[in-house]
């Protein structure tokens, strides 16, 4: 039995070209749209917590604190990264912004699982080098879709979670990584790459 092949207006054809051609393009373009500005603010606002967070008496305390911080961060992250995708005309859910988004997303929910067993354990002394390790390793992995400083940002905070675990700096590195790290390179991630 044979089979009549209806032909495929060049019109069609060519529409269905140009989605091929788009959809090969989002697979291999770079996210460009990560938010340098809300960097740089979620750093200032993770100053005055490591300060706070140091003085608490109990691990409760510090906990409760850096929780907070941890609501505002992903609060201005999200806000600025929204913004940023939607002025440079980049999608959230398809495309590079997925992937970058896929990508963070499994050292980020292992932070969270270590720092509540921690937590549960009594053992609070390394959640500094499990926060700086893993958001580390999540900025490198969404960075591979990312601009080239993106990988380098979480290398630097996995060599603070390192720098965590060989001396009791606790509070100074994660100063140094939320705080610092990204007040530094949100700065230059707005300025090269347009806020």
């Amino acid at each position: 039995m044979k089979y009549k092949q209806t032909p495929v207006s060049s019109g069609t054809q060519a529409a269905e070209h140009l989605r091929f051609i788009r959809e090969v393009m989002e697979r291999t373009a770079s996210f460009t749209a990560v938010p340098g500005w809300s960097m740089f603010v979620v750093g200032l606002t993770a100053l005055p917590v490591a300060f706070l967070a140091a003085r608490q008496p109990t691990t409760d305390g510090f906990l409760a604190v850096w929780c907070v911080e941890l609501a505002l961060a992903l609060g201005i992250g999200v806000v600025g990264l929204r913004r940023k995708a939607h002025r440079s005309g980049f999608s959230l859910r398809s495309g590079p912004g997925r992937k970058y988004i896929l990508n963070m997303t499994p050292a980020l929910v292992a932070g969270i699982v270590l720092t509540a067993a921690l937590w549960q354990q009594g053992d609070p002394g390394l959640l500094a080098s499990v926060w700086l390790l893993l958001y580390g390793a999540a900025t490198i992995t969404g960075g591979i879709s990312s601009v080239g400083l993106i990988p380098v940002l979480g290398v630097l905070f996995m060599a603070l979670g390192v720098l965590a675990v060989l001396l009791p700096l606790d509070h100074w590195v994660l100063a140094a990584g939320f705080g610092g790290l990204h007040i530094g390179f949100g700065l230059v991630i707005a300025r090269r790459y347009g806020g």
